[in-house]
């Protein structure tokens, strides 16, 4: 629709049976698509039929069709037709993972089993997806995830986020996990799994999910790893306590996005196995699945092939370089989201009631900067700020602090690092007597929120927070770590 005085400047591209049309947005644009006909999917959540989709934050993303359609699009950026996709080899992916769904199913209720599957496994897809920088696994993940809650059969797989760069429904420096219900949106590199219901409308149903989250707190795994496996267990721990009590919900399974870390790159091999072992461990991964990495696909077929399935599948062509510049404008992207929520403003001449989908333009949050006494807070890094991995410290030394022991930090000591910080706040501790407690429990302890520390006052002793909401954290502990934001 055409607002007087700015005409709708849109383009039509007919798109064939099984291709994709690929885009790219330059900062600050936006850019809105509208299905004219046929059926279309963006990473596997459907598009429906004359509503305009928002994209922006600088997205990259890909609208594929199984059988063609014709698509409308506003302001064009970057873009092409691609004819080469991997979607076949994912889609037979889902269909062995839903009958994987459907066997555990049926053994849950004691079923009858046809003779054709009476020696074939009852166990739900655990699925580990491994590959390189650069290799589309989240993308992977969307798409399977997508597809299992559109297939009609009721089910919520758990996504779980182990890269801390990606950050998932939390913040930049999170591991999360958090079971999916409907399919996962693609409008901004900068919410990429959707909101969480702590910071958008749960009316919106990609925001109805409560993410379990533990802080991290850096980009890389290898900045410390025994503290990363420490939390991959912590989440399984969960997850095997939900599923516990939840034993239908534990048919849907599960699949674990992974950072390029755990495929290559400057930490030792030993400390990569080691997450991967973690992972497999902790969320008795049954499937992995390396995208395009024939190296690594050799690696966990010898180490993993008598104990679980591994299958080497296709990378997309449509995947971008991102480079270093580009991955930290995405962090600013997610922190700011995360303290004022998601706007996206609509391209000229496209009206609001014309969206579709989950995106919003004016959903605002108001967040509150708020002055606390330094005591008020207690703060702690885990581990010593920068800390060599133990291979390389001097044979026969010892550390003065441990990876995982946490060292509180005074606000009134030059080098604090905390102006400009990003905070996580954690939960309570569960045991609050003090007979119970134990001295690693911070490292256990969930997060209930993030705030950023914006001025510090030494002399009056002081600092000004900012935070998504007026709550009070008088009282509260929370962990910093490498993260820093500015408005």
């Amino acid at each position: 629709m055409a607002s007087e005085g700015h005409p709708l400047e849109s383009r039509e591209w007919n798109l064939d049976p099984e291709t994709e049309y690929r885009f790219e947005l330059d900062p600050g644009t936006s850019l809105a698509v509208r299905l004219v006909r046929g059926y279309a999917e963006v990473f596997g959540s459907e598009l429906a039929p004359n509503k305009h989709y928002l994209f922006g934050s600088e997205c990259k993303a890909a609208i594929f069709t199984w059988q063609g359609c014709t698509i409308e699009m506003s302001h064009p950026s970057t873009e092409y037709v691609s004819e080469e996709t991997p979607m076949a080899a994912y889609a037979n992916l889902h269909i062995a993972f839903e009958q994987m769904r459907v066997r555990a199913l049926r053994d849950l209720r004691g079923s009858p089993v046809p003779d054709y599957e009476r020696d074939k496994p009852s166990d739900p897809p655990r699925v580990l997806i491994l590959g390189p920088e650069n290799s589309g696994k989240t993308t992977v993940c969307k798409i399977l995830i997508n597809y299992a809650v559109r297939a009609g059969q009721g089910w919520s797989p758990i996504l779980i986020n182990t890269d801390p760069a990606e950050g998932g429904w939390a913040a930049p420096g999170a591991l999360s996990a958090a079971p999916v219900h409907s399919p996962l949106p693609t409008c901004s590199p900068g919410n990429p799994l959707g909101s969480a219901a702590t910071s958008a409308p749960t009316a919106l149903s990609s925001n109805a999910l409560l993410p379990l989250a533990y802080w991290y707190g850096h980009a890389e795994s290898k900045r410390n790893p025994l503290l990363m496996e420490r939390i991959i267990r912590n989440i399984g721990e969960n997850i095997n306590d939900k599923y516990q009590v939840d034993l239908q919900g534990r048919t849907a399974g599960l699949i674990v996005d992974t950072p390029s870390s755990f495929a290559s790159g400057p930490g030792s091999s030993d400390e990569r196995q080691k997450l991967i072992k973690a992972c497999v461990d902790a969320f008795k991964i049954n499937v992995i699945l390396v995208v395009g990495h024939e190296k690594l696909n050799v690696e966990m077929q010898r180490a993993y092939a008598s104990l679980l399935t591994v299958v080497k599948i296709p990378k997309s062509g449509g995947v971008v370089e991102l480079d270093h510049l580009y991955r930290e404008r995405v962090h600013n992207y997610q922190l700011h989201i995360y303290m004022y929520g998601q706007i996206i403003p609509p391209p000229p001449g496209i009206s609001s009631a014309s969206l579709g989908g989950e995106t919003l333009t004016d959903l605002v949050l108001a967040p509150s900067s708020t002055v606390i006494n330094f005591g008020d807070l207690s703060i702690f890094r885990i581990g010593a700020e920068t800390m060599a991995p133990s291979s390389a410290l001097p044979i026969g030394a010892a550390r003065a602090v441990s990876e995982t022991q946490a060292v509180a930090i005074d606000p009134a000591q030059p080098g604090s690092g905390l102006l400009n910080a990003v905070l996580a706040i954690l939960a309570p501790p569960v045991n609050t007597e003090e007979s119970e407690r134990y001295d690693e429990e911070i490292l256990d302890l969930p997060i209930s929120g993030f705030i950023v520390v914006t001025a510090l006052d030494i002399k009056q002793r002081k600092m000004t927070i900012l935070a998504p909401n007026q709550g009070s954290v008088v009282g509260r502990t929370a962990i910093i770590g490498s993260y820093e934001w500015q408005e």
